[in-house]
């Protein structure tokens, strides 16, 4: 109780009269209590100092949700993000201001508040560098949280004490992630030093460089979050690692580590993620880690690790997931692995893994939504035994050497949206579609270079009226849409199916490299995906990312999101003919149109000029004749127009886009002119007349001088005869 307050209850008592009643005496004390109350919480106010400092910081920052109206008339203590403590000076413990819009740099003002102890700015658009001596000005911190702002350069470094000692720091969190920062992590070395107490230290998302800040068990021991994934971070793994005994998560991605996994690794007991992909990695994969019970997941993807797949990795009965591709991992599928029970996401794919599938009991890996085998050398008939896996969303066999049909056991997963069998040796194309069209949810279906020398169904009634109701992209072509591995077209033959044209959200169309012929049917174009351009597609990421490769073009694009996928039609290098129908100007989202290497033959139609979202346009190769229409120029987004090897006349297109495609694309076409080809399109002037046509002339001029002198004579006589 303040010394005011004792006062008044001294001069309050001193003339009251004793109570009659106890009721009433307590009633008073009540009073009497709660005003004293009042009295000492009025006089609590902020410490001036503090309340300076953060004026300080929000002259630096304005916000693009609201302004923080920190209002002088208001106790700074109680303005919003603000705590403080409960001692008679009111000191500032925290400023926690997440997802506040805020713009500005970090004001030094900040570092006067020496009680702080939690520093929450994450999640803004904060920018600029941290102001020097920040760590060790503020060592009262245990929480500091700059995640997710733009700042920028490098760590301060901190002074070492005059007096060579060093000094203990209580903080237990840093995150620094999602920033511009750069440099070493070792510039404040002399601040983590002394951090013995931290156990999360995350600057992942940055552009730090140096040695890998691994080292820092040896000075942090409790640490159970170490995250220093994408930057550019290099060198060995630090053998200290092993002093972490804590250790639950190690995320190293995406940097330059190189040498093999340490051995210390697989001592931490408490680890549940391994996060070291995208790096220099070499070495096996000792078999040691099957100690890691408590594993979660094992992500060493994209690296240069050999050896086998351990063959008890069964024993991480935790694992939700295991992700290995992208390496030189031999061997076989470990048995084993059907004991991973809780698996949610398993990649294997692009390793040389060999063997059989049709052993692994895949029916126990029921909570199975992603698995992805690619481009291995897998043999044997498809296992049936992945249909049971009832969870799946997306399945990828594509790239390796397995036979058989598609069982119709693939309708029972309700869940598929992505199923990808390119590069295999399939048989029975009609079965698989009769088969896959009852996959009610099926988004992405690719059977590329697969049922040698089949017959591509085209009759309309082969797909049911609601037949593939949310198929997006379809590819059944030789376009390499598979990545890495060597390229083998499929040997289709028939026509061109209109029943394509039916389905109400395909937009991507692969048939390129077979041997179909005849025409392009109109109801081909009347591809509703395809007429419309979409904001945004149903399923916006792609479970598993899918590679197209363009004739043009030697490195894979890789395409993770749907609504990054180009609308495309590739009919390339078939056997059709017939001219190229003019209804494909309804379809005006298109933006890949590739008609090349068929025998089309007419002339490029002018509704063409409709596709104003297109960027890539091949017709070379056919046998097109007449102009190229000039109102072809309108299409401002096309980079690529090909029409090499025709029969094309005329002058070329000038202006726009047209003055920038090379000479190669016209090339082929004798009578086409102008342009980039440089030759004249002017019209001839015209020759001397010929020998024959001046004969002629001078024929006619005779005859008609002759003709009056006879007249002239004639007349003549008359006259004299008359006289």
């Amino acid at each position: 109780m303040g010394s005011k307050a004792k006062a008044l209850v001294r001069l309050t008592t001193k003339h009251v009269q004793p109570p009659s009643s106890h009721i009433h005496f307590f009633c008073l004390l009540c009073i009497l209590f709660l005003s004293a109350l009042f009295l000492t919480l009025s006089e609590a106010v902020c410490n001036p100092q503090d309340r300076e400092s953060l004026l300080w910081f929000s002259g630096n920052v304005s916000s693009s949700v609201s302004p923080l109206n920190w209002n002088l008339s208001i106790d700074c203590c109680s303005w919003e993000g603000i705590t403080c403590d409960d001692t008679p000076e009111s000191h500032v413990t925290a400023v926690s201001l997440p997802l506040r819009g805020l713009s500005g740099y970090l004001s030094s003002s900040l570092q006067n508040l020496h009680r702080l102890s939690h520093l929450d700015l994450s999640h803004n658009l904060l920018s600029g560098p941290l102001p020097p001596g920040f760590f060790s000005a503020l060592d009262q911190l245990i929480v500091l949280n700059l995640s997710h702002n733009s700042f920028n350069g490098e760590l301060p470094f901190e002074q070492a004490f005059d007096d060579g000692s060093s000094k203990l720091f209580p903080i237990q969190t840093v995150d620094l992630s999602s920033n511009l920062l750069q440099g070493e992590v070792l510039n404040t070395s002399i601040y983590l030093l002394g951090a013995s107490s931290l156990i999360s230290f995350n600057v992942s998302n940055n552009s730090f460089t140096g040695p890998n800040p691994s080292f820092m068990c040896m000075s942090s021991p409790q640490l159970s979050r170490l995250d220093f994934s994408y930057n550019d971070f290099a060198g060995h793994i630090s053998t200290g690692l092993g002093t972490c005994l804590n250790l639950t998560v190690l995320r190293a991605g995406f940097n330059n580590i190189s040498g093999e996994i340490p051995v210390e690794v697989y001592n931490l007991s408490e680890l549940e993620q391994l996060f070291l992909p995208a790096n220099q990695l070499t070495g096996k994969i000792d078999n040691s880690i099957t100690r890691l019970k408590k594993l979660t997941l094992l992500e060493l993807y994209f690296n240069h690790l050999e050896g086998e797949i351990p063959k008890d990795i069964g024993h991480l009965s935790n694992l939700q997931s295991l992700q290995l591709h992208i390496n030189n991992i031999t061997g076989t599928v470990p048995l084993s692995l059907a004991n991973c029970t809780k698996l949610v996401k398993l990649n294997l794919r692009i390793n040389r893994l060999r063997g059989t599938l049709t052993e692994i009991e895949f029916s126990r890996l029921q909570s199975l939504r992603i698995l992805d085998l690619g481009n291995n050398s897998f043999t044997g008939d498809v296992p049936d035994k992945v249909f049971s896996c009832k969870s799946l969303t997306a399945l990828r066999f594509a790239g390796n050497k397995l036979t058989g049909q598609i069982s119709p056991q693939v309708k029972e997963l309700e869940s598929l949206t992505f199923l990808a069998f390119s590069d295999n040796n399939l048989t029975n194309i009609t079965g698989a579609l009769r088969i896959l069209q009852g996959c009610r949810k099926l988004s992405t279906l690719i059977l590329a270079k697969n049922f040698y020398g089949e017959t591509f169904p085209s009759n309309i009634d082969f797909i049911s009226s609601d037949g593939f109701p949310k198929l997006q992209i379809f590819a059944i072509g030789g376009c390499r849409i598979k990545g890495v591995v060597p390229q083998v077209h499929n040997r289709l033959v028939g026509s061109v199916p209109g029943w394509l044209g039916t389905l109400p959200n395909l937009f991507y169309i692969d048939l390129s490299e077979n041997l179909l012929t005849g025409e392009l049917p109109k109801e081909f174009f009347h591809l509703r995906g395809l007429m419309t351009q979409k904001e945004e597609t149903e399923t916006n990421y792609l479970p598993l990312p899918i590679f197209v490769g363009s004739n043009n073009i030697t490195v894979n694009q890789q395409y993770n999101h749907m609504y990054n996928f180009p609308p495309a039609i590739y009919i390339r290098r078939n056997n059709l003919t017939g001219s190229i129908p003019v209804e494909i100007g309804q379809l005006k989202a298109l933006q890949v149109l590739e008609l090349l290497g068929n025998f089309f033959s007419g002339g490029i139609p002018d509704e063409l000029s409709n596709l104003t979202n297109l960027e890539r346009m091949d017709l070379s190769n056919n046998s097109l004749s007449g102009r190229i229409p000039p109102s072809l120029r309108q299409l401002h987004f096309m980079s690529y127009f090909n029409v090499a090897n025709n029969s094309l006349e005329g002058p070329i297109p000038t202006g726009g886009q047209f003055d920038t495609f090379p000479k190669a694309c016209f090339e082929g076409n004798p009578l086409l002119c102008g342009g980039v080809l440089l030759t004249s399109c002017t019209a001839p002037s015209r020759e001397p007349a010929t020998t024959t046509e001046d004969d002629e002339l001078k024929r006619i001029l005779v005859t008609g001088i002759a003709i009056g002198y006879l007249f002239g004579f004639i007349s003549i006589l008359v006259v004299c005869a008359r006289q």
